[in-house]
């Protein structure tokens, strides 16, 4: 048949059209209901997100929109990706996703969502990522009844597993990691999910025991379980059925008991993860003869007791030669350094057998080269004898090198300078002697963490140096010498400087101010001397700053010094004097303020009550005087207060019990030592990433957050002994000393009300009056000292409630009645604890409280009788007491015929006297 050609042309249009409308119009854009309903999320959303406002609408065909895709057929909307979109919290509308009926995959990542209004009934739902939200709850799932991929990562979830997820049969992926989920897994919600390959609820607060169940999931290929509370025995059982397991991190939990060899015999394993919390998991690994059919990747097993038959490195990881990271630290591990994993294993990339006890010399062969290692870690073992001066030829790559805490002697190998990849070097806790080598100054400009401490170091800083991106510095407790060096300038980037317990002398070079990024200056326990200079006050971003045990004075900071971020300042034991300079009132964040034995005198100023972050004040051994100000009453987060070994006077102020952080266990938001003083245990083994996969495992270095450490420390006289406090336990330590000053007046009652201090010392000053009884609600408190002053009454017996008392003096007092009675704490005291007070008695003193005998018994007496009494016996010892003398003359005259001669001519003398004057 003939067809024009003009309607031959309009044939195929005609048909097309035909087709797009039995096929529902995909040539056409996407469906008007579909479009409809994303008008109204762009909608909803408008005021929340800055990214659909700018690019959603401008196309007519909404399969054309951004974070949109549509299937090339029907049109219909099947993915939509609405990740990273909300710039503010919102909540999420389910029933405007209702119309997308064919939708598989939907990306709710990294917003701010709070919660779901209304279900999500999306029957064909394949993916749903809600990763990165605020979620504190799982929402509803009942209607995505062929979910397979479930993914609630980095959210805020609390509570157990919901009994809703056991319903999602056909679910492969299942994470719930970085949430709050808690309690035991629900063996009933997660054993019926027999189609789950990975399951990740990492970091997380789960508890209990594993439900060997987990053993039913046979396609599991992945399973996270890292940093929860699981404790119990992990049964062989468990995993006996997961053959396609690739991946299993069990780390950071509380396993115990005996070891799960058969997980070792899966032949698909690639990653093995287990640091456990608790050294009482034994884990039995191998057997002379085993060849275990896997090939690793990563095999972690740490803080285990590591059971081989030689009790070394286990011999199977020789076949091991995909191997990449190697993780076999504090596993109780013995014998010789295992330098064969360097020759044998060349894929490795990351090393650690620190904290073992490993012994004998490293023994690394010239003639070997190993360019993958990236990290190398011998810490904290017995190894002793020299490094091999050609180290750095045969592990030229590494990043990081940490052999502290062994016995290594001799010099640091000047070719630690080929590593010119370098990154941090940690020797500390070793035998290493000479001075700072040369080459290593001027080795890789990588090098940002370099420790040498606890070393016998000698010499000077070299003046030449090419560590640019040096950032911390660790070279405290050796033999250095000299003034400091102007070769830390090329090192502009120093964030740490730790020179400490050193002989370095001079003064504090004014250039230490082009330090600009400096946060922790530590130059305490040398013979530094003369003022702090000016370049201080370039230092804007300084935190921690200890410059005690030196010769610094007589002024101390300079006015012009920006204080606004300090938080620790340490400069006792210097030559200080005059008064707390005023520079002082500036540092607002000030924690910790130790001015301890130094010359400072005049008055506390009463600025100090507006340090309001203030939790450590120490002005002991000064000349501060006049009376204790009330205004130190306004340092609500004050924990010690030292005042003690000075001038003052008058009495205690009362209001000190409104300082309610006296021994209140402290939370963590009161941050001790929240400084990038970062301790070198942490810095030479920074955490970082590489690959997707094995991102947790594999480390390329970098500094570790600073704020996560605790670098202050703390001296304080507690328990009749001087205490250094560090780290975590100044969140709970308390105290107050106010002994060696002049005050008077009677022991405020109120102090009996500061129920959690664990220090009170009142000694050696001039108190009166009685022991407050309210003393028996310091509950908490191990150390009480009001010895040495002119306290009078009885001990309060209440004081035996004190069940955490271990040092107890009320010493040279006046006190007087019983000693408290000898049960619990008080068993434990002795005389010294009472000793200086006369009229005191009871155990354990040597003076009674009642009589050694009963007196003799006598009947009643009226009073007339007792007078008559009393003049009977004043008589009769009168008559007596003349008979003894005239008997004893008689007798001495009757001895002595001289005496008697005179006495008879004396009577004559006196009898003719008398006869003549009568004539």
């Amino acid at each position: 048949m003939h067809i024009h050609p003009e309607l031959q042309m309009e044939v195929p249009l005609v048909l097309c059209l035909w087709i797009l409308l039995v096929l529902g119009g995909g040539c056409l854009g996407c469906l008007k209901e579909e479009k409809t309903a994303l008008v109204q999320i762009k909608a909803s959303w408008n005021d929340h997100s800055y990214a659909i406002r700018s690019r959603w609408g401008g196309e007519d065909d909404c399969c054309l929109w951004t974070e949109v895709t549509c299937d090339e057929h029907t049109g219909r909307v099947i993915e939509m990706d609405l990740s990273g979109l909300l710039d503010e919290k919102a909540i999420l509308n389910a029933t405007l996703f209702l119309p997308f009926e064919e939708l598989r995959s939907l990306n709710f990542g990294n917003n701010h969502f709070l919660d779901f209004q209304g279900t999500l009934k999306l029957s064909k739902l394949q993916h749903l990522v809600l990763d990165g939200n605020s979620f504190t709850r799982i929402p509803s799932l009942q209607g995505l009844s062929k979910l397979e991929e479930l993914s609630l990562r980095d959210n805020l979830l609390t509570g157990n597993i919901p009994q809703t997820i056991g319903v999602l049969t056909p679910l492969k992926i299942l994470n719930l990691g970085n949430n709050n989920l808690n309690g035991s897994l629900p063996p009933e919600v997660l054993c019926k999910l027999r189609n789950l390959e990975e399951l990740d609820l990492s970091n997380n607060r789960f508890e209990g025991n594993l439900p060997p169940c987990l053993g039913n999931l046979t396609s599991l290929h992945y399973l996270d379980l890292f940093s929860n509370d699981f404790k119990g025995e992990i049964p062989a059982s468990l995993f006996s059925n997961l053959n396609l397991l690739k991946f299993i991190s069990l780390s950071y939990n509380y396993f115990e008991g005996s070891s799960f060899t058969p997980l070792l015999n899966n032949s698909q394993l690639v990653v093995f993860d287990l640091v456990n919390y608790n050294k009482t998991l034994k884990v039995e690994i191998e057997n002379p003869t085993w060849f275990p059919p896997f090939h690793l990747e990563v095999f972690r097993l740490s803080n285990c007791s590591l059971s081989t038959p030689t009790k070394a490195v286990p011999s199977f990881l020789l076949n091991q030669h995909e191997l990449q990271m190697l993780d076999l630290s504090h596993s109780g591990m013995t014998g010789k350094v295992p330098t064969w994993l360097l020759v044998n294993n060349t894929a490795l990339e990351f090393l650690s057998i620190g904290s073992n006890i490993l012994t004998g010399p490293l023994d690394l062969q010239s003639n070997s080269t190993n360019l993958n290692l990236v990290l190398f870690d011998i810490s904290s073992n017995l190894i002793h004898g020299e490094v091999p001066p050609y180290i750095g030829s045969v592990l030229p790559n590494l990043h990081v090198l940490n052999m502290s805490g062994n016995a290594l002697q001799g010099y640091i190998p000047p070719s630690v300078d080929k590593m010119e990849e370098l990154r941090s070097l940690d020797l500390s806790f070793n035998n290493f002697s000479g001075p700072l080598p040369r080459s290593l100054f001027m080795g890789s400009s990588y090098l940002r963490v370099l420790i040498l401490s606890n070393n016998n170091l000698h010499g000077n800083i070299p003046k030449e140096s090419k560590l640019t991106g040096l950032g911390y510095l660790f070279l405290e407790n050796n033999n250095l010498s000299g003034e400091i060096s102007e070769g830390l300038l090329e090192s502009s980037s120093l964030e740490l400087l730790d020179i400490s317990n050193n002989s370095f002398s001079g003064v504090i070079p004014d250039w230490i101010g082009n330090f600009s990024l400096l946060t922790s200056l530590v130059l305490s326990r040398n013979s530094l001397e003369g003022e702090i200079p000016t370049g201080f006050c370039k230092l804007n971003k300084l935190l921690f700053l200890d410059l005690s045990e030196n010769k610094i004075g007589p002024a101390s900071i300079p006015p012009c010094a920006n204080l606004s971020t300090m938080k620790y300042l340490h400069l006792h034991s210097n030559e200080l004097t005059a008064l707390i300079p005023y520079v002082l009132s500036e540092a607002r964040s000030l924690i910790t303020l130790d001015l301890r034995d130094n010359k400072l005198s005049g008055t506390i100023p009463p600025w100090i009550s507006s340090l309001s972050n203030l939790r450590v004040l120490l002005l002991k051994g000064n000349r501060f005087q006049d009376s204790i100000p009330a205004h130190l009453c306004q340092l609500k987060k004050i924990r010690i207060m030292d005042l003690s070994h000075n001038n003052l006077s008058g009495s205690i102020p009362s209001c000190f019990n409104q300082i309610i952080t006296f021994g209140r266990k402290g939370a963590r938001e009161d941050k001790f030592g929240n400084v990038d003083y970062v301790w070198a245990a942490n810095l030479s083994l920074s955490t970082y990433s590489y690959e997707e996969e094995l991102s947790r495992f594999r480390f390329l270095f970098g500094v570790g957050d600073a704020e996560s450490d605790e670098g202050d420390v703390v001296e304080f006289i507690s328990k009749s002994r001087s205490e250094s406090y560090a780290g975590s336990i100044l969140h709970f330590m308390s105290g107050m000393d106010l002994s060696d000053n002049k005050l008077t007046g009677p022991i405020p009652r109120e102090m009996g009300y500061l129920s959690g201090i664990h220090t009170i010392n009142l000694s050696h000053n001039h108190f009166s009056g009685p022991i407050p009884e309210t003393f028996s609600n310091l509950k908490e408190v191990e150390s009480l000292d009001i010895s040495y002053n002119e306290l009078t009454g009885q001990i309060p017996p209440q004081l035996i409630e004190l069940n955490n008392l271990a040092v107890f003096s009320v010493a040279h007092n006046n006190l007087s009645g019983k000693t408290p009675e000898m049960k619990f704490q008080f068993m434990t005291f002795d005389q010294s604890s009472y000793e200086g007070n006369p009229l005191l008695c009871g155990l354990p003193l040597e003076r009674s409280c009642t009589p050694t005998g009963p007196p003799p018994a006598t009947p009643p007496t009226s009073e007339k009788e007792e007078i008559g009494l009393w003049k009977a016996i004043f008589l009769w010892s009168f008559v007596g007491s003349y008979g003894v003398a005239f008997l004893g003359i008689a007798a001495f005259l009757y001895l002595s015929s001289y005496y008697r001669e005179l006495l008879f001519d004396f009577i004559e003398a006196h009898v003719s006297f008398l006869r003549l004057r009568t004539w």
